[in-house]
């Protein structure tokens, strides 16, 4: 941990807890670097979904039922 690390306090699902325990056993890291590593992979992932949405925002819209039609019309469903 670095000196610009800060502490926080959580509360984790005991199955939760055990399997973090397990995973920070098994690959000889602390669990605060298996935390810190698996926030880091869910925000990364919420960073490509708004680069995804902010590429299809000028997308022209469709409705559902407009889809289901333009699908049937080409023998989709």
């Amino acid at each position: 941990m670095g000196t610009l690390s800060r502490r926080a306090t959580i509360y984790l699902d005991p199955a939760l807890h055990k399997a973090l325990r397990l995973k920070s056993a098994e690959t000889s890291r602390s669990v605060s670097d298996v935390v810190n590593d698996a926030v880091r992979h869910a925000f990364a992932e919420d960073a490509e979904d708004l680069a995804a949405f902010e590429q299809r925002a000028h997308e022209p819209a469709i409705s559902f039922e407009a889809l289901l039609k333009d699908l049937k019309r080409h023998g989709k469903i």
